[in-house]
């Protein structure tokens, strides 16, 4: 499938896939005899993995150093990001959850402040009869 095609599969913008070229995240698609990118269902699905990744937080670098191995996931379970699949991450998925976990617990504390001054009860105390 040509270009448009493949992004609208995936969900994304051919621009995007030019990127994810660029960067190393996708192989260079073989070419029709006019020089148009010919993608197939594999490299949708791999774009798919990366817009996942992506998503969660993780940068196009971080995806780059382990691009090798996207094919390893399996459905919706990630390869072992920073773990023996791909070591040379340096656990960037394990600091991802890190940071996301103090977040959580900076938006607990904001939101437990702010029903303190309301008169709210915070999402700890039980909430008042009714």
């Amino acid at each position: 499938m040509r270009i448009g095609d493949a992004a609208a599969a995936a969900g994304t913008t051919p621009r995007a896939l030019r990127f994810y070229e660029q960067r190393g995240l996708l192989s260079p698609p073989p070419r029709t005899a006019s020089g148009q990118r010919e993608y197939g269902v594999g490299e949708v699905n791999r774009v798919r993995i990366i817009r996942q990744l992506l998503a969660l937080g993780l940068t196009v670098e971080d995806v780059r150093m382990c691009a090798d191995r996207l094919h390893l996931m399996d459905g919706d379970t990630l390869p072992a990001y920073g773990g023996e699949v791909c070591p040379q991450t340096g656990g960037v998925a394990q600091r991802r959850l890190e940071a996301l976990d103090a977040e959580i617990e900076r938006l607990v504390r904001l939101r437990d402040e702010l029903a303190a001054k309301l008169g709210v009860p915070t999402r700890t105390e039980p909430a008042p009869p009714a």
